[in-house]
């Protein structure tokens, strides 16, 4: 079979595709991804072939932002969203998505859950495709405004923007919100942290060591690592725990200030190899840490900075296995609800219920053949 994932180009679109990925490519199956350029080496590494197309995320950002009419690209806003990944990524990719992938004839699309691209080229090859979605279901009121935006650039190329025939969901029940109803052609999938190629396919969670303190991952994810954002908290929590902070994909220890020897600052490095040995996780909320801190078992604290992170930050703190730290709160909030984490059973009880839960979900290399075989 010959598979096509397709995905915005940023680490939190692509990372939680990859392990179906290489469900697929260990089975045997042709496996290609549609994405920028930049991400050749990751893909590489992986023995999963690339077609670069596409803009990266900076040039995206500029068009789209020039689209909605905003000046600042980096300010959230919804219009700009919308153009981002609904708008300006097709108007800047679609063609030479569609010419790659007609040329690598795939059986099957697998599209983030944000992508609108592999869509597109499912429809103009008319070939099913799955979507891959990120954690909790986003509600209608933010999906329909990105699905108008796309539905005229579908109709400007005598398209019509297709149902996904498959919803692959990594997200556990508990965290789905009170009015769920599961979406057509739903299958479950174990979401698993990010490792690299050389990483054991289910590394052993190792546990902390019981020192005197604990020990708190701060991970803000690969874009929203600020330190004029993060240097607040750090202050503020290491007066609570020892702390691992990650830079992002830029930053350097030094962006971060002076006075700072006693933290422990990280580059890009697979999340499950940071989740070793920690008690809690301050995050901002990306989908792709939440569910990998709740498979490990682990509680957290989320401080959402924009996009869909609210989301899973309200999930949080619904389920219990966690605390939700919302703007304008400051750094003492944050470190108010790291210490009320710490000291709770229940927080940690939930979360190591969900790990269970998250461990019955069917694995990526179930999902792969029972597409496979869904596909005849």
């Amino acid at each position: 079979m010959r598979i096509l994932f397709s995905s915005t180009p940023q680490h939190g679109h692509l990372l939680p595709a990859l392990p179906l990925a290489r469900a697929f490519r260990d089975r045997g199956d042709e496996v290609s991804v549609i994405t920028a350029a930049s991400f050749g080496p990751l893909f590489a590494a992986e023995g999963i072939t690339l077609l670069p197309v596409g803009p990266e995320i900076p040039e995206l950002l500029a068009e789209a932002a020039r689209l909605a009419g905003v000046d600042d690209p980096t300010v959230p806003d919804p219009a700009v969203a919308a153009e981002l990944f609904a708008g300006a990524r097709i108007d800047l990719t679609a063609d030479a998505a569609i010419a790659a992938a007609r040329e690598f004839a795939p059986d099957l699309i697998v599209a983030e859950a944000t992508d609108y691209v592999g869509p597109l080229v499912a429809a103009a090859l008319e070939v099913p495709y799955a979507k891959l979605a990120f954690g909790p279901l986003i509600p209608a009121q933010f999906t329909d405004v990105f699905d108008a935006v796309a539905e005229r650039r579908y109709q400007q190329r005598g398209l019509t923007m297709p149902r996904p025939t498959w919803y692959l969901d990594p997200c556990p029940e508990t965290l789905q919100g009170p009015d769920w109803q599961p979406p057509h052609g739903r299958l479950p999938l174990r979401p698993e942290p990010h490792r690299g190629p050389d990483s054991p396919q289910a590394p052993a969670a190792v546990s902390a060591d019981g020192g005197t303190r604990p020990k708190v991952l701060l991970s803000f994810g690969t874009h929203f690592a600020e330190p004029g954002v993060l240097r607040p908290v750090i202050d503020a929590l290491t007066t609570k725990a020892d702390l691992v902070v990650t830079l992002g994909l830029t930053a350097t220890a030094a962006d971060y200030g002076d006075g700072l020897d006693h933290v422990e600052f990280v580059g890009f490095t697979p999340l499950a190899e940071l989740l070793n040995g920690i008690d809690l996780v301050v995050t901002h909320g990306g989908a792709g840490t939440t569910l990998a801190t709740l498979s490990r078992g682990l509680p957290m604290v989320v401080v959402p900075q924009g996009a869909d992170q609210f989301l899973q930050a309200g999930a949080v703190a619904a389920a219990r296995v966690g605390v939700a730290v919302m703007p304008p709160a400051g750094a003492e909030a944050v470190a108010e609800a790291t210490a009320a984490v710490l000291d709770s059973e229940e927080h940690r009880a939930n979360a190591q219920r969900i790990a269970k839960e998250i461990a019955a979900m069917p694995s990526p290399g179930e999902v792969a053949d029972t597409l496979a075989g869904l596909l005849g």
